[in-house]
């Protein structure tokens, strides 16, 4: 059986073209078992967002390619599905399409005596994330357990 990295890759490269035809781009590729199954999941994104009728377009258009390439060996389920709206930034892709979005970046051990920062995304490299509160604080990468677009219902 294939690396779940390896199947992530390879189904990221399949499906990129063609969201890019349909006018989406990738935001994210998960492979996992979740219970007794496996998913793959293909998370779509665009400037105007995401709807359920873009789901099942793009549902429809990689099906076939999946079944032809065949990347996975396993029997699983695909999904389709839009970021939502408080989408998880894990990768450099993701951080560049959030700078100026609110984000709360949740640490492992506090910083400045919080363990969850919330502010605007304003920059990031290799090593570390700033975001703006008041003033500015910069953030490993490693200390970031989680970051995701914070909205407030």
């Amino acid at each position: 059986m294939k690396e779940r990295k390896g199947i992530v890759a390879e189904v990221s490269a399949l499906a990129t073209p063609i969201a890019e035809e349909l006018g989406y781009f990738i935001w994210d590729v998960e492979y996992e078992k979740i219970g007794a199954e496996y998913h793959l999941t293909i998370t779509i994104d665009s400037e105007e967002g995401i709807n359920i009728e873009d789901c099942e377009k793009m549902s429809r258009a990689i099906d076939p390619v999946l079944d032809e390439h065949d990347p996975i060996q396993d029997e699983y389920h695909l999904d389709v599905s839009s970021p939502g709206i408080e989408r998880e930034i894990r990768t450099d892709f993701h951080l560049s399409k959030c700078i100026g979005e609110t984000v709360i970046a949740r640490l492992y051990a506090p910083i400045d005596g919080q363990k969850a920062i919330v502010g605007t995304l304003e920059s990031y490299d290799d090593e570390s994330i700033t975001i703006k509160q008041e003033n500015e604080i910069v953030i490993p990468r490693k200390a970031i357990a989680k970051m995701n677009i914070y909205f407030e219902f």
